[in-house]
């Protein structure tokens, strides 16, 4: 176990970098660097056996003996003035942990497997949510078309919650990409003929959710076997696509869970 050492200079080349990190979206991508902050994500990097290279921690929260312990799972300990610590972090309380580590490599696409396709989704929140609840809901590859927000951008980290270290994440793909993919196409539509309670899914399939204002691109919808509404008796399109996505995925797993109803 390595013993912490103290970093006062804002100028550090080291929380310099974080700082790219934390404000720019795709900045992950240049540095193959990822910034994960507090206690729950850090500990989930932990429990998937995965290593930080640093932690880096308010000297007031290292205080508390269960961040030195998350801290001491990193290679390096760094500890920071409180002040400096605010910097590093965007959440309205800092958490006052962090870990910056590797860029997990890019699993090859499994063909064959139940896979969640993001179409140009824009809010990292709706990013984040879909990746919670493709984890939560036994879905375990998801990939993201070009022009969706990043899938490890430090707001569609917070946002999944960790869900991230247990799915396999693919990103920029283009359309021609998923001519590979074995499993059939299924998108939500709110002029689909069928409604989803009643749709003969396929398992299993690829889900697609499309811009949050604009929907599945026509070039996707067209590569479809089957599109389907979710009835919404309280009001039409009242759903956005974070909670659909949960919806569907939900009416997939019910149906591996009980094969013949």
């Amino acid at each position: 176990m390595t013993m912490p050492r103290l970093i006062t200079s804002r100028d550090n080349v080291l929380l310099q970098r974080v700082r790219k990190l934390l404000h720019d979206p795709t900045h992950y991508r240049k540095t193959q660097a990822l910034w994960l902050e507090g206690e729950h994500l850090c500990d989930a990097l932990r429990v998937r056996g995965a290593t930080a290279r640093h932690a880096i921690c308010a000297e007031s929260a290292h205080q508390r003996k269960v961040i030195a312990m998350l801290a001491s799972h990193a290679e390096d300990q760094i500890l920071v003035p409180d002040r400096l610590f605010a910097d590093l972090s965007s959440m309205p309380s800092p958490a006052g942990i962090g870990f910056l580590c590797d860029l997990p490599p890019t699993p090859p696409l499994d063909t064959g497997v139940a896979t969640v396709v993001m179409d140009r989704l824009q809010d990292a929140g709706n990013v984040g949510s879909i990746l919670r609840s493709a984890a939560a809901l036994g879905v375990g590859q998801v990939i993201s078309m070009r022009g969706t927000a990043g899938l490890w951008s430090p707001k569609v980290m917070r946002a999944g919650m960790g869900a991230h270290f247990g799915l396999r994440l693919i990103e920029g793909l283009d359309i021609a990409d998923l001519d590979s993919l074995a499993v059939p196409l299924v998108a939500t539509s709110s002029h689909g003929a069928t409604a989803l309670q009643d749709a003969p899914l396929p398992e299993p399939c690829g889900w697609i959710f499309g811009h949050e204002g604009q929907g599945v691109s026509e070039h996707l919808l067209e590569r479809c076997s089957l599109t389907v509404r979710i009835p919404q008796p309280g009001g039409e399109e009242s759903l956005n696509v974070a909670a659909a996505a949960a919806i569907c995925l939900y009416e997939s797993s019910r149906r591996r869970q009980s094969p013949g109803q």
